[in-house]
């Protein structure tokens, strides 16, 4: 009763709620940055059964972010640790780790035990593994992500919403996401979004309040600015997850992610004969207009390689770098190899010119 007595005292929730509370058996599919801010508030809130999947070892550059664990944890198993630590915030709970890489193999197995499954990935293979696993086992999927200064929260699958598969139907396609190990986080934004994450599993559980099914909440932490987006179920894309069933679609991750590109700021660029190409569609704004700007879409790039000198520096742009980064890829498999992509895209070069 002392424990959860702040609980108890709301009328929401009283004994009865916090019996749900207890009673009910949450999955947390990753303890990394998503998974500690939402591991601990679901532990001290006093759900009864908690599972931990994460095969993966912490690492040093996990602790800017990863609040569960300290320097004593470096090289050791993230479930295991936050299953040792979480128990010395509440032994009164029980708490399973799986030490494991969430597979086609084990998901069926591992998800039957648990009423709601808890998104905290980072990787297109596991999220539409757990959407589809949750699909088929109708089974509530708390999602969030992050990325940079930017995260996002939804409810997937709940009574009768719509599913990951809805909001992205389709994987991303090759080489269209900056490269995975080089993507900084704000260190505080995981744990804004994994309480709001927590806060949406413990809504599912006591029956409160309206979860974000259907909405996708969107958090800038830069301006403090937040939308909502509205998600509709797609039919099509659920039924086409059960007609599989448990024959589970296998994603390689690792197309997903452009290569590792040299980038260069304008300031290293001042006072060097430069030669650059903007990778841009036409109706893209703002448009750079300077003398000597070659203006050539993504698409049309390797047919028109001939116009780009290779005697010279060539810093490619676009709107924000991802294209300019796919561009000089492309640009050094066809022997152009002196070649940039401008960090800051557009925005950058149009500072610089304001100077």
């Amino acid at each position: 009763m002392s424990r959860y007595n702040r609980h108890i005292i709301l009328n929401e929730i009283g004994e009865i709620g916090q019996d749900k509370i207890h009673a009910a058996k949450v999955l947390m599919i990753g303890a990394g940055g998503l998974g500690c801010p939402i591991l601990q508030y679901l532990v001290a809130a006093g759900v009864g059964t908690i599972g931990i999947v994460d095969f993966d070892t912490v690492d040093e550059s996990n602790l800017q972010r990863q609040v569960l664990f300290n320097t004593a944890s470096i090289g050791l198993n993230k479930a295991i640790i936050a299953k040792e630590r979480l128990l010395q915030l509440n032994p009164t709970i029980t708490i399973h780790s799986y030490p494991e890489r969430l597979d086609s193999e084990n998901v069926i197995t591992i998800f039957e035990h648990y009423d709601i499954i808890v998104d905290g990935t980072d990787d297109f293979s596991t999220r539409y593994l757990i959407s589809d696993a949750a699909i088929i086992l109708d089974k509530p999927l708390v999602y969030g992500a992050i990325y940079k200064f930017e995260g996002q929260v939804t409810v997937f699958n709940y009574q009768k919403g719509p599913s990951y598969r809805c909001l992205f139907p389709d994987p991303p396609k090759k080489d269209t996401i900056p490269n995975c190990s080089e993507i900084g986080v704000l260190g505080v934004l995981p744990g804004i979004i994994g309480t709001m994450q927590a806060n949406e599993v413990l809504k599912i559980i006591l029956g409160i309040g309206s979860p974000l099914s259907g909405k996708l909440y969107c958090f800038n932490a830069l301006t403090n600015q937040s939308r909502t987006i509205g998600i509709t179920r797609n039919q099509e894309e659920i039924d086409k997850v059960q007609a599989q069933g448990y024959h589970f679609e296998v994603i390689d991750d690792s197309s997903f992610c452009t290569p590792s590109i040299p980038e260069i700021t304008i300031e290293d660029t001042i006072n060097e004969d430069i030669q650059y190409i903007d990778v841009r569609e036409v109706s893209e704004q703002p448009r750079i207009t300077l003398d000597g700007i070659l203006e050539i879409p993504l698409k049309d790039l390797i047919s028109q390689r001939d116009l780009i000198s290779k005697n010279k520096k060539t810093i490619v742009f676009c709107q924000s770098g991802v294209r300019s980064a796919r561009a000089v890829a492309l640009l050094k498999e066809h022997n152009i190899t002196n070649c940039f992509s401008l960090k800051g895209g557009v925005s950058a070069f149009a500072k610089a010119l304001l100077k």
